[in-house]
């Protein structure tokens, strides 16, 4: 922006929202610099700084903690950054319902906190430590128990949210029953921030169970890691979370959570023992790393998402270690083996060639196999040298969607799947 566009749109957002602020360096969305920085306390200030944003001619794009901003290809403007972390409060905590209703920028961990005074969960993974719920919703983050609850689109039951222009609009409501109109939770949810900013949600809760249990056990080849998610899935032990975990020196462990009553998790773990055979371990504190990305973006790895049927699990995780091992590259995986999606990690010095070798030969498998590979996040040379998102069967109509909610393309423009 020109100095006289950049003083017109400092004005107009300062009367949109009392905290506004240049933007540093610390604030580029994934390498593109930013000029603005919008702070709303609100649904309300929110509405008012995308509505004076659009009479601006401004691009924004809205952050919690930024734990996940690099996620998805760098827009091609930001000239606002809108930062919800301001809007951290839970409003409500409707025990007696299962019901909690929280702003956008809550941290999910302080979520977990209030709920869990009175013996209940959001039952979400945090794959990412230190995120927030509208994060969580615009990447649709998720990890190893989403082979027993789903993800956040299987919990939201309602939403507020504010589109380019300022419109606000509310879907859902506050009973898990709620089945009137459109689900545009399931919409928005991954959508990386494109279609419209999510400032409230609310979520179905699950008691903490009184009991739980993890086993491990080791495994030596692709086949094996299969055979063994196999019997657990298919077996009367019902997992509450199951994690596939390969190293980057080949080797590997299935992890597995049982949950419930003190007597049936006993049981169960006698059960699963037996299905998983020998060299079972038990604890009832998670592995290192348990629901964690294999990657941090403070390491500069690449991040891919794999996800498959589950009887592609062997085929994908060969592929991918055999295409890793002929360009010399090191890779980890780890992922919710019991519901087909991995998350792999290619070290920050792999060259460009080698991790686009990487990602062509292991997608082929994973579409194959009925799934699907993404960049998710990674240096700017891999994301301007690889196809980072893949094949889209449904792309006209994703840009049709687009075209309907944001038309003058305000709300973060190509970071998601076809540009848009």
């Amino acid at each position: 922006m020109t100095t006289i566009s950049l003083d017109a749109a400092r004005t107009a957002l300062a009367d949109a929202c009392r905290e506004v602020a240049d933007a540093t360096a610390a604030d580029a969305v994934d390498g593109v610099p930013t000029a603005l920085v919008a702070r709303p306390g609100s649904t309300e200030e929110t509405a008012a700084v995308l509505r004076a944003a659009a009479a601006q001619g401004l691009t924004v794009v809205p952050r919690g903690q930024g734990t996940k901003l690099g996620w998805g290809r760098p827009p091609e403007s930001a000239d606002v950054v809108l930062d919800l972390s301001r809007m951290d409060r839970v409003l409500d905590h409707a025990a007696g319902d299962l019901i909690v209703e929280t702003q956008a920028g809550a941290l999910l961990g302080d979520v977990q906190q209030t709920v869990g005074s009175a013996g209940q969960r959001l039952a979400l993974d945090e794959p990412v430590p230190g995120g927030t719920v509208g994060g969580m919703l615009a990447t649709n983050a998720s990890g190893p128990g989403r082979v027993a609850v789903g993800t956040a689109r299987d919990l939201l039951i309602g939403c507020t949210v504010v589109r380019a222009d300022g419109v606000v609009a509310k879907a859902g409501g506050r009973v898990v029953k709620n089945v009137a109109g459109y689900d545009l939770g399931k919409l928005v949810i991954g959508s990386f921030g494109t279609l419209v900013v999510v400032t409230e949600a609310v979520f179905r809760l699950h008691p903490v169970p009184a009991a739980r249990r993890f086993l491990t056990v080791p495994f030596g080849a692709p086949e094996d890691a299969s055979a063994l998610v196999q019997a657990v899935v298919h077996a009367q032990v019902v997992p509450a979370a199951v994690e596939v975990e390969e190293r980057a020196d080949g080797s590997g462990t299935v992890g597995v959570l049982l949950e419930g009553t003190p007597a049936g998790v006993e049981a169960r773990t006698a059960t699963a023992r037996q299905l998983l055979g020998a060299g079972t371990e038990d604890a009832e504190q998670p592995p290192s790393g348990w629901g964690v990305l294999p990657w941090t973006e403070q390491a500069g790895s690449t991040g891919l998402k794999l996800t498959c049927a589950l009887s592609g699990l062997a085929p994908v995780l060969t592929a991918a270690r055999r295409a890793a091992d002929e360009v010399g590259v090191q890779l980890t995986v780890r992922g919710s083996g019991g519901a087909g999606v991995l998350y792999a990690a290619l070290a920050a010095d792999a060259p460009v060639d080698a991790v686009a070798a990487v990602v062509a030969r292991t997608r082929a498998v994973c579409t194959e196999h009925g799934g699907s590979l993404v960049v998710l996040d990674g240096p700017a040379a891999v994301k301007a040298g690889v196809d980072t998102w893949g094949p889209v069967p449904a792309i006209d109509l994703m840009r049709r969607v687009k075209e309907q909610f944001d038309p003058e393309r305000r709300l973060a423009p190509g970071r998601f799947v076809g540009g848009i």
